[in-house]
């Protein structure tokens, strides 16, 4: 076995890998960007070589860069966890050619499945059946439209090289299809420096289901059955379980059979997924990834193998540990990825500080890459943790999950955690007939776009910056927080109800302010909260750390409540409610925004500016697309008008809510 290695990735797959390896005794090191370097993986890691800047092209992408920190490290091998280097054949070369061991294939295993058109000719040579499409990848955009209309819609467009969703448009209609190539091209290039793109039919109401398997790289394949990853937004993954549920048997036995056979063709060294997409009775191949999954956990808690350490023994030339025959599963496992993201905003990224996170104590497994005051950067994916949940039934694991979900407080920024409570909670969820649209299909039940701010919420907010004002002592009535210098300048006067007369604090949320009133504290510790013209008596209870029984009239509710400089985060049964807290004498209205400013919605590298100073705009045309967090964001203009200014070109970085392009309105009709 290895006595150390270089881990060439970031967050929670660097901080899981780290894992392992310190139990089978070890060591390890770490690379990181200059973005990166208070990131927790470099504290778990705890030696960690700096290697670029913040982009990952200038960094987690630069093989002599991580070539060099293994070697500075004295690493045996080098372990590329998923996405930046984990399918680069060349990387895998250059580190043989250094003297250490690549854990993963072999780099011509890596080059035979490197782009999706040749790992569809190494399946078609197993005889594993494919999706109808192209053979070949191509780079040029008229070529790639040719081969659109010749197979008909709808069509998939799918970029040669990579995987996670990248570079993929489903194409629908023939309107637009240059700007959907163009596009998926871009994306492609930028996340794994090839632009070419194959073409596929669009398989619509189907089952993305892969199989995980591992070789010795003699022809030894075994697998670790199947997994069920149909829950997708954006090609994405976002709920993944094992096993499959609902598969009819001998359709499992057929799709296991034919991914060892397909590894078995390749001799394939090391650990590898094999995905299909299931349509009734029939499946077609669809990739391999020759690398680590960010799923594999709910496989190994369903098997009992440790996938990292199976990777670490196959790598170290001891083959394979178990034999098929050795291999069983046991129970149900599913998985939620939690990302950076509003989903109430089709899903934009979002960045910024973590101010507080919280995540259950026990009875789910956790892997994640951030930690209270981390700052999610624009430079990498926006996944932030894995909660992963193992029962005896699917109905359980499902039910345990949820509870994870609610037990889970991340404040500081927008998640997706609440919509994939919602997502686990759909019928078609519950009795496993999904596909992978089911989420563009259910969309509206899925996101929660309601406005406004929560009355409920806005008074425990309320009580609870009120009373860390001055927390009052009960043996003595001269410190209350009505007594405060920096709340008012006058003690409370109570009204009919109680309410001071003028309001003392001023919440925003979810768009809407609110001028809150205070009743005098009670001996039992409740207060009336006047919420502008709403009144609710409220109690906090202290539990433990920022947990407090809520209680709300006759009704009593776990929370937890955090606040980080004038912003309180209040999280309850209806999700984490943000609000910003300014005592009432020293608020002041914000000006309106100028409608005419077009503002990047978050820190981004500028990929293209549509117009010009002078040019004619309409409402809804694109004047500009950003970059961030590996997506394209389109900047539309929300009026008709003229261009006034343009304040970005392309290549150059923004930061959230610049004003990249001002539109002159047109004088109203």
């Amino acid at each position: 076995m290895f006595k150390k290695i270089l881990i060439a990735n970031r967050g929670e797959i660097a901080c899981r890998i780290a894992r392992t390896c310190r139990r089978l005794g070890i060591k390890v090191a770490g690379v990181h960007s200059a973005a990166d370097a208070n990131a927790l993986h470099v504290k778990t890691i705890g030696e960690s070589y700096e290697i670029g800047r913040a982009a990952a092209s200038d960094s987690y992408l630069r093989i002599d860069a991580v070539i060099a920190a293994a070697k500075a490290a004295g690493a045996q091998a080098i372990h590329p966890g998923f996405g930046f280097l984990a399918e680069n054949a060349a990387f895998a070369r250059a580190v043989e050619a250094a003297g250490m061991v690549f854990i993963g294939p072999t780099p011509d295993v890596i080059d035979r499945l490197g782009d999706k058109a040749s790992a569809k000719r190494e399946a078609e040579a197993a005889d594993v059946p494919t999706v109808p499409g192209s053979q070949m990848p191509s780079e040029d955009p008229a070529a790639i439209a040719r081969t659109v209309r010749e197979l008909g819609l709808p069509a998939m467009l799918k970029a040669a090289a990579g995987g996670g969703g990248k570079g993929m448009r489903a194409v629908a209609d023939l309107d637009g299809l240059a700007g959907e190539i163009e596009a998926a091209m871009r994306e492609a290039k930028s996340s794994f420096g090839h632009g070419g793109l194959i073409v596929e039919r669009l398989i619509e109401h189907g089952r993305h289901i892969e199989v995980q398997i591992a070789g010795d790289g003699k022809g030894n394949v075994i697998h670790l059955f199947e997994r069920e990853c149909s829950l997708q937004r954006r090609h994405q993954k976002l709920i993944e379980e094992a096993p499959a549920a609902n598969l009819a048997a001998k359709l499992r036995e057929r799709m296991l059979t034919d991914a060892v056979r397909l590894g078995q063709r390749l001799r394939y060294r090391g650990v590898g997924t094999v995905e299909f997409i299931v349509s009734g009775d029939s499946y077609y191949f669809l990739e391999v990834n020759p690398r680590l999954q960010v799923e594999h956990p709910v496989t190994e808690m369903v098997t009992g193998i440790d996938i990292v350490e199976l990777m670490l023994r196959i790598a170290a030339g001891n083959g394979l540990p178990m034999a098929q025959a050795d291999i069983h599963h046991h129970g149900h496992a599913v998985e939620a990825r939690i990302c950076a993201e509003d989903p109430a905003n089709n899903f934009l990224p979002c960045t910024g500080e973590l101010a507080y996170i919280r995540f259950p104590n026990a009875g789910v497994r956790v892997e994640t890459g951030v930690e209270t005051g981390s700052t999610v950067t624009p430079y990498y994916d926006s996944m932030l943790a894995k909660l992963i949940a193992h029962a005896e039934t699917r109905d359980e694991a499902l039910d345990k999950l949820g509870r994870a979900l609610e037990q889970t407080s991340i404040f500081g920024i927008t998640t997706n955690q609440s919509f994939l409570a919602r997502l686990i909670g759909l019928p078609e969820t519950r009795n496993a007939t999904f596909h992978t649209r089911l989420i563009d299909e259910q969309i509206g039940q899925l996101v929660d776009k309601a406005k406004g701010s929560d009355t409920e919420a806005l008074a425990l907010g309320a009580y609870f910056w009120m009373t860390r004002q001055r927390p009052p002592v009960a043996t003595n009535s001269s410190h209350n927080p009505w007594l405060s210098r920096e709340v008012t300048c006058w003690q409370m006067a109570a009204g009919d109800d109680g309410l001071s007369p003028i309001p003392i604090l001023h919440l925003e949320a979810a768009g809407a302010s609110a001028e809150i009133r205070f009743a005098p504290l009670q001996a039992d510790g409740t207060m009336l909260v006047g919420i502008n013209d709403d009144r609710l008596s409220v109690r906090l209870v202290p539990d433990d750390e920022d947990s407090f029984t809520a209680v709300v009239g006759s009704r009593r509710e776990t929370v937890r409540i955090h606040q980080h400089d004038q912003t309180l985060f209040v999280h309850d049964r209806r999700g984490v409610h943000t609000l910003t807290a300014i005592p009432y004498l020293t608020y002041i209205s914000a000006a309106a925004e100028t409608s005419g400013e077009l503002r990047a919605p978050m820190t981004g590298m500028i990929l293209k500016v549509n117009v010009s100073v002078g040019d004619r705009i309409k409402a809804g045309d694109v004047a500009a697309i950003l970059e961030s967090m590996k997506m394209e964001l389109r900047i539309s203009s929300e009026t008709d008008g003229v261009v006034a200014a343009v304040n970005c070109r392309a290549g150059e970085t923004v930061e959230r809510n610049a004003v990249i392009v001002v539109v002159e309105p047109d004088a109203p009709t």
